[in-house]
């Protein structure tokens, strides 16, 4: 398979500039190792991963000897398997000025974070990668940061091809794991069967300690049927027949390990009557697609989860579009107790600008409506407005537009 150029690449090389070392983490085959492979071809890099049982016992037994043998600049693989080289990483990053000695990839968990963090705090930056967004499925990768401003969205535009209801729902039920793109329904299956037994139950055993794996089987299930949703811990519970306080904690096991991510309500003390609850979304909606037994385009384009899906899928690339691009951002979803809602609130520079989500083409303006609550609070509203799948930028008033989903 043709190798898809990352969208994570530019801000990668200049962290490799600026640091000395960089590790990239995220879901396991998201694309991490053919990433940096990738860019280490024109670099005269040592290359090694500890998948190799033997080159990770060696480092391991004698990490000092490991990096003797194999010096910097280094990219060592899937690291989290040999902890051990983080303390001699930490001593040649002191040693040395060089930035960019050490390129390393780990799938993502708690342990190596902590492990990451404590030994080499200051001298690591730590990037995230995800599946691959459909900017990088279609080849297509703007130079332009998004502010919701019209000039913008409309430059983005004339970049993308029409804004198609199929084409979107194949990329949300096959979603963005690379491996994937290839597959035909069949494979698709297989594949996905293998991903879970394969990586999410070892990792769920080996790294977290999870012992009762049917449990654990039916939890992944439960939290897809609950994507795009309100996070209700009773109900996971009851669905994988644990305690609460099991369910609670599998929620982090499983943001940890790259599967699910949380939005958080957004909170203002000029607000009252806030829900606290967060939002779940899966990093990957082919994984979700697969849990909750969607087994084509047209089944999950028609089935009554479509909405929650395409919510998830608009979510998951403004995610990846903040990742990968130059500016930090709060992202944070509104609802109250008087069920007033915006389903997406991203806060850049100090202003909030809000989003509804919509799966129709034509969705009524008085969606907006809802946007008048950040009145009350003390920051500036932006621009913002209603993506949905329509095929035209078309303004609803001054500040908010209906805006084609194909063009985030």
């Amino acid at each position: 398979m043709e190798y898809i150029r990352r969208e994570l690449e530019r801000k990668f090389l200049k962290a490799s500039q600026a640091f000395k070392a960089v590790m990239v983490v995220g879901a396991r085959q998201v694309g991490k190792s053919t990433m940096l492979k990738q860019l280490a071809k024109d670099q005269k890099r040592t290359c090694v991963t500890m998948d190799d049982t033997q080159l990770r016992q060696f480092a391991q037994t004698d990490p000092k000897l490991f990096l003797q043998t194999y010096q910097p600049p280094i990219l060592i693989d899937e690291v989290q398997k040999a902890p051990e080289l983080f303390e001699r990483i930490k001593i040649i990053c002191d040693e040395s000025e060089e930035r960019g000695l050490f390129w390393l990839t780990g799938s993502q968990s708690k342990k190596l974070m902590k492990k990451a963090g404590d030994s080499l705090a200051g001298r690591l930056c730590v990037l995230k990668m995800y599946s691959l967004s459909q900017r990088e499925l279609l080849g297509i990768y703007p130079d332009e940061e998004i502010d919701f401003s019209f000039p913008v969205w409309a430059t983005r535009k004339q970049m993308f091809p029409a804004n198609n209801v199929l084409d979107t729902f194949e990329r949300i039920w096959r979603g963005g794991m690379p491996d994937v793109q290839p597959l035909n329904q069949e494979m698709m299956q297989e594949y996905f069967n293998s991903y879970i037994e394969t990586y999410l139950m070892r990792d769920a055993v080996d790294d977290n300690g999870i012992t009762d794996t049917e449990g654990f089987r039916k939890f992944l299930r439960a939290c897809a049927a609950f994507a795009g949703q309100l996070l209700n811990y009773n109900d996971l519970a009851v669905s994988a027949g644990v305690t609460g306080a099991t369910a609670k904690e599998w929620v982090k096991v499983l943001q940890s390990m790259g599967v699910i991510t949380l939005l958080e309500p957004y909170a203002s003390n000029e607000l009252k009557r806030l829900i606290k609850t967060p939002k779940l979304y899966f990093c990957d909606t082919g994984l979700c697609a697969y849990l909750s037994s969607w087994t084509s385009r047209d089944v999950l384009m028609n089935g009554a989860a479509s909405g929650h899906y395409y919510e998830n899928y608009v979510v998951g690339e403004f995610i990846r579009n903040y990742a990968y691009g130059k500016n930090k951002v709060n992202m944070n979803f509104y609802r109250d107790r008087n069920m007033k809602e915006i389903d997406l609130i991203i806060e850049s520079d100090g202003i909030l600008h809000p989003i509804e989500i919509k799966k129709g083409s034509s969705p009524e303006r008085k969606l907006i409506n809802a946007f008048s609550v950040l009145k009350e609070t003390e920051k500036q509203t932006g621009n913002g407005g209603i993506v949905c799948m329509t095929d035209t930028l078309l303004p609803i008033d001054e500040k908010n537009f209906f805006i084609p989903s194909n063009i985030i």
